[in-house]
């Protein structure tokens, strides 16, 4: 008898003495096809072919998987996993290609799959940490499942700290920061008191010392838009077969989910408008274990197959980035993504970017896709937070990239090498922004991160308390990425060299330094009014035009870039309202004193941002021909 007929033999003589019958539910046999169709893959390994013994249930979830593979299936959540097994393959290991060892076979270990056509890829690796081994199928669930039954503790743990310590808020200790600010709250009102003009005129040369760099910033960017329109490279096209090198692409998406009662089904529809292979992407909804109500929404939704659901269980903090490294173990393409709840991705997005990849040197270890919204004259705060994303994506984020300077990114709209992202732990669990300390530190480990030229729409956050609020956690997080990756400035400056060093300056003091000191320079319109300010004896007749000189160029500067970047974006209806730009940052301030408060006493508090208020104006086939204006760059 060959090694392969006892192969066989011994899985089926296991099952039968362990379970007595084929593991699983009886359920409708349309849907039992449905459940195991993403087993048909394109361009997939061969198939280990293994019999499968006997009569099977015809509705039986697991029968179908044994007919569709001609493999022996069983449900894993019928027997008790062996812990040190799965300890030998390591519990990651074992949740990203998705395989499970049940337990001993005589000399073999029986090790269920949710993918045979990769087992035969993996076998040498298995056998060598646990030995011979028979293959077993499984549905995806069932063998999640089962591993988290055993490994749970271990996966959520490692969730949470995978990142490097030095690089990550868990480590830092805020004691020093709380007693620095209340020193520093102590000097500010003991100078109120006895030297109050001083005090003043400190924090305002400061101020415009902020503006000044905000503003030399605005005006490279501008510089560097101008001239670089013509010479930008097209776009690069979509590929009907997305290959790197002589392999095709499989992509994950990973679409973190928390409380969204109104969002789940238009998601859903947004995601099927994505054109690429199916048998290739890989969408991951994330849900919290206690998120019932997005776990009840997304019951009454039906998925297609290529999509999943990946519950993570609780643990110590509940962050996005904590949840994005827990689905991380479960992905199973080679490139990552990122979408938010309220995304409205250009259908052609993925493939544009699996291409760009493919063009790209092996160092650029992401992409950042342009984001838009689909509401952007819901009001004049949806209007001006358009503006302020299209300076930021179609000016700064171009302008930072041509200089060569550190790109923080957006928590959207991300595609990565999944490769490089596991060997910098993923992002930080504890991190309120953990998109701009993920740049950061892609930076500093060599990556280089380029920007995709394709647009997601997504919704704006309009309502003035709700802005506020997300603004403020943005704030925090770029506080805490600073405090992060300062705590040793000169294996910063070495790892960065002189150039980026300065410029992560300028990105993460320069806006906060900006929502925080603007009510100084805004008080300069006492002097325009006549009234009474604490720097009209010190100006003197030439000091007080030359301020507001300084303050009036500023301000240009700032609309100038809005009214750029409305006519790169086909907003140009939307320029009358660049002079409430002025307004709108009022609210930064509000956004960054919440910030500071937080910092102190609630650090990692993920202030959750609600969704779903407004509905997409325009299809998303109208919509995204908005594109076309930026593809003129």
């Amino acid at each position: 008898m060959s090694s392969s007929s006892l192969r066989i033999v011994s899985t089926a003589a296991f099952l039968q003495a362990g379970a007595g019958r084929l593991g699983g539910l009886p359920v409708d046999a349309a849907e039992t096809d449905t459940a195991v169709e993403r087993h048909d893959v394109e361009f997939a390994r061969p198939v280990e072919i293994v019999p499968t013994p006997g009569p099977v249930c015809p509705h039986d979830p697991n029968a179908a998987l044994g007919r569709r593979t001609e493999t022996v299936a069983v449900d894993p959540g019928l027997y008790v996993p062996d812990a040190g097994l799965i300890d030998a393959l390591g519990a990651a290991f074992c949740a990203l290609n998705e395989v499970l060892p049940l337990r001993r076979v005589g000399a073999a270990t029986l090790v269920v799959t949710a993918r045979p056509e990769s087992f035969a890829g993996l076998r040498a690796t298995i056998e060598g940490r646990i030995g011979p081994v028979l293959m077993a199928t499984a549905l995806p669930g069932q063998l999640n499942a089962a591993l988290l039954a055993v490994r749970r503790r271990h996966l959520v743990q490692r969730a949470e700290t995978r990142a490097d310590p030095q690089l990550s808020c868990r480590t830092l200790d805020f004691r020093p920061l709380s007693v620095s600010c209340v020193i520093a709250l102590a000097v500010v009102v003991i100078a109120a008191v006895f030297v109050p003009v001083t005090l003043f005129s400190v924090i305002t040369l400061l101020a415009l010392l902020v503006l000044l760099a905000n503003s030399a910033l605005g005006l490279a960017a501008m510089a560097i838009h101008f001239r670089g329109r013509a010479s930008a490279p097209p776009v690069p096209p979509a590929s009907d077969t997305p290959l790197i090198g002589k392999r095709p692409v499989a992509v994950s998406i990973i679409v973190p989910l928390f409380h969204e009662r109104d969002i789940a089904s238009r998601l859903i529809e947004r995601l099927t408008r994505i054109d690429y292979p199916r048998a290739l992407l890989d969408i991951l909804l994330v849900v919290e274990e206690d998120d019932r109500t997005t776990r009840d929404t997304l019951a009454e939704t039906e998925l297609p197959p290529w999509m999943r659901i990946i519950e993570v269980p609780r643990g110590s903090i509940q962050t996005k980035p904590r949840a994005l490294n827990f689905a991380l173990e479960f992905c199973r393409g080679t490139i990552v993504g990122i979408y938010d709840a309220e995304d409205d991705p250009d259908p052609q997005q993925v493939r544009h970017a699996v291409e760009q990849f493919r063009l790209s040197p092996p160092n650029v270890a992401c992409l950042q896709g342009q984001l838009d919204f689909y509401n952007p004259h819901r009001n004049w705060v949806a209007r001006c937070f358009t503006i302020d994303y299209a300076v930021w994506f179609r000016l700064i984020l171009p302008a930072l990239a041509r200089m060569g300077l550190v790109i923080p990114l957006g928590g959207t709209t991300l595609f990565l090498r999944r490769t490089a992202l596991v060997r910098l732990g993923g992002w930080d669990a504890h991190n309120v922004t953990e998109d701009a300390d993920l740049g950061v530190r892609l930076a500093r480990r060599g990556y280089r991160t380029d920007l995709l030229r394709s647009v997601t729409l997504e919704e704006a956050n309009c309502r003035p308390w709700p802005w506020i609020r997300q603004r403020s956690r943005w704030q925090k997080g770029y506080a805490l990425t600073w405090l992060v990756h300062m705590r040793d400035p000169v294996l910063l400056w070495r790892e960065l060299g002189a150039r980026r060093f300065f410029g992560i300056q300028l990105l993460f003091l320069g806006s906060l330094g900006g929502a925080l000191l603007a009510p100084f320079l805004w008080s300069f319109l006492l002097l325009a009014m006549g009234l009474p300010h604490p720097w009209s004896d010190a100006l003197g007749p030439i000091g007080e035009p030359g301020v507001a000189i300084f303050l009036a160029v500023g301000m240009l500067v700032q609309w100038a870039l809005g009214w750029i970047a409305l006519n790169e974006r086909g907003h140009r209806g939307l320029a009358c309202s660049v002079p409430l730009l002025s307004l709108y940052h009022l609210m930064a301030t509000m956004a960054v004193l919440k910030a500071v408060f937080e910092m102190l006493f609630r650090p990692f508090y993920w202030d959750k941002t609600s969704h779903g208020c407004d509905t997409p104006a325009l299809p998303s086939a109208i919509g995204h021909d908005l594109q076309t204006g930026f593809e003129r760059l």
